[in-house]
């Protein structure tokens, strides 16, 4: 093999294993980010649940019964 193809290789193969280490990275930035969605998802849900109950509980308090319903 000429040296000129060699240099080439080495090269290539230089380029080949940074990117691999840059897919490694990513690969990992990914799963960080999805796990924290994961978690920003499920604490919205929670809030959501707590300001609906809120709301449910505030239209209950707010309601006055009819005059004639006396018990």
């Amino acid at each position: 093999m000429t040296d000129e193809l060699q240099q080439r290789l080495e090269r290539l193969e230089a380029n080949f294993a940074h990117l691999e280490h840059q897919v490694e990275e990513l690969n990992g930035v990914l799963i960080q980010q999805s796990r924290t969605v994961d978690l920003l998802k499920k604490q919205v849900q929670r809030q959501s649940e707590v300001l609906e109950s809120m709301e449910l509980d505030r239209i209950k308090a707010n309601q006055t019964k009819p005059p004639h319903y006396h018990q």
